[in-house]
């Protein structure tokens, strides 16, 4: 289910209806709005740009508090929260839109925190019920909080997969010097590294070979991106190589990535071979922007765009093509780049 709207409120919206209904009831999804880096003591205007593109799905991809914290007790965590509950056009939106949401670091609770942080089940317990999920959901009782929805009737369907890159991930590799390229961590070929874990590798092996036609996998850092030492899957060279391969041999088609942390934003392609090329797009933040970034970017689509953003991923299945677009805070479009279907190597 979805978050804070009931399944009756979902239907006489007309929006999204859960899968298990007949494929008569449920609408395609066409509008998907996503954000990350959302500092709660700041003012967040791009809500009502957000809210006026009228997004079917907002994804909360990360860093949606800034609450880190170093004791059991979790005070800063549970203040960012409620200051958050507090800013109304987040209200607005986790009121009246359907939404998912996957955790970063700084709602995770230490910055660039991975595996070994010792309070991360605190962390994990506010989160959910932050987000208001069941008691029945499966990640009040299973380790980290992936999650995976598919949205539409046969044809047109989209899979949504928010990964944890935060629960499982193994330690990094501190830069040697800081210089560009190195501004904190280097790639660790170590084959020991993990950044899923293993329970959530099988996982995601399983949900790609469902049946979909676009997917869109969120990742709360960055996949694709070269050129800088910040936090990446580059980092760890050969799991970014292993998502690759399970994409790859899954046979999955349609997949575009999400992803923020980076407060840029940024469209960027790759081509692996034996598979249709990968999109992504990375919209950080809501309001914290970093305006003098500069970075190299090999296989970026563009200059970057360092300002208060959000993502937007518009299918027209009738045209046959996906548009992944960055809006500023007047929801004016930025950056885009248009995907066909064909070039997703999507069936007629």
């Amino acid at each position: 289910m979805f978050y804070r709207r009931t399944l009756a409120q979902l239907m006489a919206a007309a929006a999204l209806v859960p899968a298990g209904l007949s494929a008569k009831a449920r609408r395609p999804l066409t509008r998907v709005a996503f954000g990350s880096c959302a500092e709660q003591a700041d003012s967040q205007p791009i809500w009502d740009a957000i809210l006026a593109y009228k997004p079917e799905l907002f994804i909360f991809a990360g860093d949606n508090v800034y609450g880190d914290f170093n004791t059991a007790g979790a005070g800063p965590l549970r203040k960012a929260y409620a200051m958050a509950n507090a800013v109304a056009g987040y209200n607005k939106l986790r009121d009246s839109v359907s939404h998912l949401a996957v955790w970063d670091d700084h709602d995770y609770g230490r910055n660039d925190g991975g595996g070994d942080f010792p309070y991360k089940a605190v962390a994990k317990d506010l989160f959910l019920d932050f987000w208001k999920v069941p008691a029945s959901d499966v990640r009040r009782t299973r380790e980290g909080i992936y999650d995976s929805r598919i949205i539409g009737p046969p044809g047109m369907r989209v899979q949504v997969i928010l990964l944890d890159v935060r629960w499982f991930r193994s330690p990094l590799k501190l830069t040697d010097q800081r210089a560009p390229g190195k501004e904190r961590y280097l790639p660790d070929p170590d084959p020991a590294k993990t950044m899923l874990g293993e329970t959530q590798w099988a996982w995601l092996a399983g949900e790609l070979r469902k049946p979909a036609e676009v997917r869109l996998l969120v990742s709360s850092i960055q996949v694709l991106a070269e050129g800088h030492g910040w936090e990446r899957w580059g980092n760890f060279p050969l799991e970014r190589q292993k998502l690759f391969d399970t994409i790859r041999e899954s046979r999955a088609r349609g997949v575009v990535l999400l992803s923020g942390d980076r407060h840029i934003g940024a469209l960027y392609r790759e081509a692996p071979p034996d598979m249709p090329p990968l999109y992504e797009v990375t919209s950080s933040g809501i309001n914290k922007a970093f305006s003098a970034a500069k970075e190299p970017g090999p296989n970026r689509l563009g200059a970057l765009y360092a300002a208060p953003n959000f993502g937007v991923i518009d299918v027209d299945w009738w045209a046959r093509h996906v548009t992944l677009a960055l809006r500023d805070e007047a929801g004016t479009p930025q950056r885009s780049v248009v995907i066909t279907f064909d070039e997703l190597q999507l069936a007629k």
